[in-house]
């Protein structure tokens, strides 16, 4: 129930603030969700996205233009990430810790449409 929530919450706002781990078990089931949803609109896999989104209204930004609370049209998640072959969210560790248990937090974010995920280079240290 815990994942259903954070994924649904993630498509709902587009990031939130949770802990570490809570992030990186959320992240495989969410981009589990594009993935089906991907291939446009089917009722099947549109029921097995109900199964874990608790939001109905939600569940429709999958494949559907929508609106936000600003009145912005936003075009449907899934077409964001047609070019993709996964990857869709990212996990920014924060600086800070919770204060009653000291447990690291994170950012789960949707990735833009076209912000790429580059892979940090090695740096060879240099002796002088």
């Amino acid at each position: 129930m815990l994942l259903r929530n954070l994924a649904t919450a993630v498509l709902e706002h587009g990031k939130i603030t949770t802990t570490l781990a809570k992030a990186k078990a959320t992240q495989p089931v969410f981009e589990q969700l594009i993935t089906l949803s991907k291939s446009g609109f089917e009722l099947n896999k549109f029921r097995k996205i109900l199964t874990i989104v608790t939001k109905k209204d939600i569940a429709y930004r999958l494949f559907n233009e929508y609106t936000d609370a600003k009145d912005v049209s936003h075009p449907p998640i899934a077409k964001r990430f047609a070019n993709r072959s996964g990857g869709y969210t990212r996990i920014f560790k924060l600086s800070k810790v919770r204060q009653g248990d000291c447990s690291q937090m994170a950012v789960l974010s949707l990735l833009g449409e076209d912000e790429q995920v580059s892979t940090a280079k090695p740096v060879a240290p240099t002796v002088s």
